[in-house]
């Protein structure tokens, strides 16, 4: 099955490699489009993985990821319309010039070919990938959760009824639909036809892929991320900023999950932050020097484990750490971050550029919310994923980090002397 889903994406890349812009175009339109006629077919299998997840215990978190609505579907075939507005890479010359010996010589961007997906249960990953591969000349193989199969096999149905409309090949855009795990494992091997592979899930899938793949493989969309509150900051407007990137959608990679705040603001902080917390509905886990000063206010507070400051929460679920300085809260985001993304809120110019200098992060924020790293946000369109890793592709992954590129080179009969 692996195999010939492998030959059928192999030779549907070199078709799209050749696409014009304008003929992409035209298909994400008409993928978009079909998405909303069609949403019908895609809600009622959605709703099917619905009634699964709830009567095997979902978390809530997992739950909001999982399921569409007419207004998500609609926000998903929008996000398809962006794309058709950015521009399109494949073809850019990256740098070049002539040589010595006569050679006029160019980097050229070019599609990957085929890339592999492994996701867990958020639906408009599907799209969102299909779309930026479709954009950039390159096949896709998609691999879901089990909790979204029935989903992603609707989507997929549909994505490729748009591309049959334009004469091009279903294997452009493929779904591995059963839930068997064992064919992850076959995927991990296919690195005859897949040219790069990116798992969005948890560590365990990370850990799988970087161990058993024989495909490049780009990590990431694992996301500890800080806030630290330093000692000069505007108390109000810091709170503002630490609930919108803890509740604007707790279930996003991109959520805070643990807070810094400095010791010197701690008695005037704490009792305020455990007052908006309560009012927010955010339970809070805390240090031994934080606990009693949290305690003064309404939240639910608890002691914080060493296994708390590591994981993701997704879910209203916030650390509070007390830190000495500005060195302490580096340390402690080198000790247990994944470089996903870190803040500070400050209005020390000084302390801004330490931390932006010395914090190893793909995205890091002065004064502002952690929410914002997402390919939307920062004009790249959807996002393939969200690399924690440094080679080829760091952040949020756009049009661009799906392409790679060849050299050109132009002569007039020149030979090497």
């Amino acid at each position: 099955m692996l195999e010939e889903m492998g030959k059928a994406s192999k030779a549907a890349s070199y078709q799209l490699s050749v696409l014009s812009t304008v003929q992409k175009n035209q298909v994400l339109m008409t993928i978009a489009d079909r998405l909303e006629a069609q949403s019908a077919e895609i809600l009622a299998a959605n709703e099917l993985d619905l009634a699964d997840a709830r009567q095997n215990g979902m978390s809530a978190a997992l739950m909001d990821r999982l399921m569409l609505n007419p207004a998500r579907l609609k926000g998903i075939a929008d996000d398809v319309r962006q794309v058709c507005r950015l521009a399109d890479p494949v073809g850019v010359v990256i740098d070049g010039g002539v040589l010595d010996n006569g050679l006029r010589i160019e980097r050229r961007r070019v599609p990957l070919g085929v890339v592999g997906v492994i996701y867990e249960a958020r639906p408009n990953v599907t799209v969102d990938v299909a779309s930026l591969c479709l954009k950039t000349g390159n096949a896709v193989i998609l691999r879901g959760g089990k909790e979204t199969y029935r989903t992603n096999g609707a989507t997929v149905r549909v994505i490729q009824g748009a591309l049959k409309e334009h004469g091009l090949p279903a294997g452009a855009v493929q779904a591995i639909e059963s839930p068997d795990r064992e064919l992850v494992n076959q995927l991990l091997k296919l690195d005859r036809y897949v040219d790069m592979l990116i798992p969005r899930g948890g560590a365990g899938l990370h850990k799988l892929c970087r161990e058993q793949s024989t495909i490049p493989v780009i990590t990431g969309g694992i996301g500890v991320c800080h806030i630290f509150v330093d000692q000069q900051s505007e108390l109000e407007a810091a709170m503002k900023v630490i609930i919108n990137a803890k509740k604007q959608r707790p279930s996003a990679c991109n959520s805070v999950e643990t807070l810094l705040v400095h010791a010197a603001i701690a008695e005037s902080f704490l009792p305020e932050l455990s007052r908006s917390m309560a009012e927010e509905g955010i339970t809070l886990h805390a240090d031994p020097r934080s606990l009693p000063l949290l305690q003064q206010g309404p939240a639910e507070v608890s002691a914080v484990t060493e296994a708390q400051y590591r994981d993701e929460w997704l879910a209203l679920d916030l650390n509070v750490k007390l830190v000495d300085d500005l060195d302490q809260a580096i340390a402690h985001i080198r000790e247990y971050g994944t470089q996903h993304s870190d803040a500070i809120l400050t209005r020390s110019i000084h302390n801004a550029d330490r931390f932006v200098n010395e914090v190893d992060s793909s995205a890091v924020y002065v004064n502002a919310s952690t929410r914002f790293t997402d390919g939307g946000q920062f004009g790249l369109g959807a996002e393939v994923a969200v690399s924690t890793q440094k080679l080829h592709a760091r952040g949020p992954m756009g049009l661009e980090a799906l392409t790679t590129y060849k050299w050109v080179a132009f002569g007039n009969d020149t030979v090497r002397a």
